[in-house]
């Protein structure tokens, strides 16, 4: 396959990034950041839908219990303590003093308790957690009680997840209310208030730095984990769509940091004075094809399977991210590459073998039924996996429609479950954080009960996943996720399209960002 580039040379955009960018209100003062992010908010809610960017706002905004340090390790961070019986079947987790919510109300007990039982409704990790639980109540005002059927000993991993959705805390009168209708009044306790009177869809979302959070007085400042001091005064999200124009704004200065820059423009603002840029990615994150098997032609697994041969990783991540392997790598399997779950084991039919693909898909009884492709139009990298994909899907012989859509509404779209010509659809492609591919607990579509999008109910993944759970050592762990990797391979919900490592260009006067999920706190303008 001819490689195909995600955006233009860099060349060619040195011309480009000196013309006149739009004009983004205000001049970026020492106490505003000014930031890009990836694409619009699709959503506000911290529970019903999980993206890069609801993580970034989540994390502005809302606290968890636990976080995860750099070697994601745990920490505690809205909990002062934890004590846990001999058995290990009844834990209690008690709160700092002085939590409050950006409305000036104590975060109490009851509070958490809400906030985990909504979040678990649709959190794959969540829901292991709940149907472990006999009772999740509170002790007292500051006292949250676990009362387990038997010992889980992933409890405080579960309670530091912290890609979206995460079991972010909110008040006990929105969770009560359930998942049937997403939350707009966001009302967090985390550093900064979301300026909702300010927000212009597509376009700006503010949020102001609250002053009633605590940070934590110990702990060491590490990813997620440790004091979150927060030095501005506001944070303002600029959308810009068009690379070449948010380049333009960084190097003019109107911007201090812009996430997820294409890897075609690194070299470019490298050779700017004033800026810096890194790879920000801790786990990189996994593409895939997702199919919807409600449907014909992807309700049929014989039809899902025929596609491997044809997929070959390395032509997915050149388009994203062209030729430089820092960026990218192939092999790629169900869980992220290099950590404890990872293995190559079924790789090996995913040559880029279009003739062997074409034969299979005859003989799984294709019969021409037209496939509607989601492509996203105003997230580069999506688009770009979704190009090559439904270039592959008609090399092989399929019959594709491509449907060009916003993030937004495809977020929105891949929830609806009529078929294709009735306003449904069947494949889109996503990104996925490391954090959602690190093991089974959260691997959102190796669940195999049908609730995640494409809804492919596999018993054999459901019972490997549990046996995961019980599994007593790590080589068990190890042989059961292997088995949950051959599985998925031969179910086919989806497709793994290999790992991408992005990067965050910023000013050098900010400072050097964390990296991985963006968090606007702990750095400031030197």
């Amino acid at each position: 396959m001819q490689r195909r580039t995600l955006m233009a040379a860099a060349a060619g955009l040195v011309a480009t990034a000196s013309l006149a960018a739009p004009r983004i209100v205000g001049a970026a003062g020492a106490t505003t950041l000014k930031f890009l992010p990836l694409a619009d908010l699709n959503s506000l809610d911290p529970h019903i839908t999980g993206s890069d960017v609801l993580a970034g706002h989540s994390a502005a905004v809302y606290d968890m219990l636990y976080s995860h340090d750099e070697s994601f390790t745990p920490r505690r961070q809205m909990v002062e303590g934890e004590t846990t019986s001999a058995d290990g079947k009844l834990w209690q987790f008690t709160l700092r003093p002085g939590l409050r919510f950006h409305d000036g109300e104590p975060v109490l007990a009851r509070d958490v308790v809400a906030s985990l039982r909504r979040w678990a409704i649709l959190d794959a990790f969540g829901k292991t957690l709940m149907d472990a639980t006999d009772e999740l109540s509170a002790a007292s005002d500051r006292v949250v009680q676990f009362r387990l059927k038997k010992p889980f000993p992933r409890l405080i991993q579960a309670l530091a997840k912290f890609s979206s959705p995460g079991p972010f805390i909110i008040p006990e009168r929105q969770a009560v209310l359930g998942i049937t209708k997403p939350i707009v009044d966001v009302i967090g306790s985390g550093p900064f208030r979301f300026r909702a009177d300010e927000r212009v869809l597509g376009s700006r979302i503010v949020y102001q730095r609250f002053d009633g959070y605590v940070p934590r007085a110990d702990g060491v400042q590490s990813f997620q984990a440790g004091p979150k001091i927060a030095s501005f005064d506001r944070v303002e999200w600029t959308i810009i769509p068009d690379a070449s124009t948010a380049a333009a704004a960084l190097i003019k200065g109107e911007v201090d940091w812009w996430d997820g820059v294409s890897p075609d423009l690194v070299p470019l603002l490298k050779g700017k004075p004033g800026l810096r840029v890194q790879i920000n990615d801790l786990l990189g994150a996994d593409g895939g094809m997702l199919f919807n098997t409600l449907h014909p032609p992807f309700n049929n697994p014989a039809i899902r399977r025929a596609i491997l041969p044809a997929i070959k990783q390395a032509d997915f991540m050149t388009a994203v991210a062209g030729d430089d392997r820092q960026f990218w790598r192939d092999q790629i399997g169900v869980f992220s590459a290099g950590k404890p779950m990872s293995t190559d084991a079924g790789l090996d039919i995913m040559t880029g073998d279009i003739a062997r693909a074409r034969a299979a898909l005859l003989a799984a009884g294709y019969q021409g039924e037209r496939v509607v492709v989601m492509q996203v139009g105003d997230y580069a990298t999506l688009g770009a996996l979704a190009e090559i994909g439904a270039d592959t899907l008609r090399r092989i012989g399929m019959n594709v429609d491509v449907q060009v859509v916003d993030y937004g509404t495809m977020a929105q779209r891949r929830g609806n479950k009529n078929p294709p010509d009735k306003g449904g659809w069947s494949v889109y492609f996503a990104w996925y954080s490391g954090m959602n591919r690190f093991d089974p607990a959260s691997h959102l579509t190796a669940r195999g009960d049908g609730s995640y999008y494409g809804w492919a109910n596999v018993p054999r993944l459901r019972a490997l996943r549990d046996a995961w759970f019980d599994a007593g050592d790590l080589a068990a762990q190890q042989a059961i996720a292997r088995d949950i990797q051959m599985t998925m391979l031969d179910a086919v919900p989806f497709i793994p399209l290999g790992e991408y490592f992005s990067s965050a260009a910023t000013r050098a006067s900010l400072g050097v960002v964390g990296r991985g999920t963006p968090l606007f706190y702990n750095i400031k303008k030197g």
